[in-house]
């Protein structure tokens, strides 16, 4: 109440009716009309105690402001824990994926590696299998030249030996070769 009658003071000390001429406490100065409707209203405010509603109300307020604040920074907090979090996991991913991405060039060049040692070994293998494919071939050949010589050679024997035998000799020959047969499968 001391607030509002401080407040009132200066109004009532630089009051234009004091400016003015004339009886100021009448009721036809405006002024003094003025000042006393002012002052009515100021008491019939004080009287249904609207400054302490007012505080009230503004005290409500700053409590509602400061606790918003309070909300505000406990979920400011919040957000940067967050992103802290966030930004350890994603530092921990990107480390993952680089180690993953190592692994996988190490064993490319793992693979690469063996690859070409397989490759090696079966060239080796083919070659292998292709110098045998020859060397029995060439056997082969060497026998076939030798088989074919062999006929040959018995042949002109034979045309030889025919040519110079007579016909008795060629029988005694023949059954000679009976007689073999005959004590080789019994």
């Amino acid at each position: 109440m001391n607030r509002i009658l401080l407040s009132t003071l200066p109004v009532l000390v630089a009051s234009p009716a004091f400016a003015a001429g004339g009886p100021f406490f009448s009721l036809r100065n405006t002024n003094f009309v003025v000042l006393l409707a002012f002052l009515i209203f100021v008491g019939v405010l004080v009287y249904f105690k609207v400054p302490a509603l007012i505080g009230g109300l503004l005290d409500k307020r700053a409590a509602g402001i400061k606790s918003e604040l309070d909300q505000a920074r406990a979920l400011h907090d919040e957000a940067r824990s967050i992103l802290a979090s966030y930004e350890r996991k994603q530092k921990e991913v990107q480390e993952q994926a680089d180690r993953i991405v190592e692994t996988a060039k190490r064993e490319a060049l793992a693979a690469a590696e063996q690859a070409k040692a397989d490759l090696k070994a079966a060239i080796k293998r083919r070659l292998a299998a292709a110098e045998d494919q020859i060397a029995s071939a060439e056997a082969s050949a060497v026998r076939e030249v030798r088989d074919r010589a062999v006929s040959v050679a018995v042949a002109a024997a034979g045309d030889l030996i025919a040519a110079k035998m007579s016909a008795a000799e060629k029988n005694k020959l023949i059954e000679a070769s009976i007689g073999e047969v005959e004590t080789r499968l019994h």
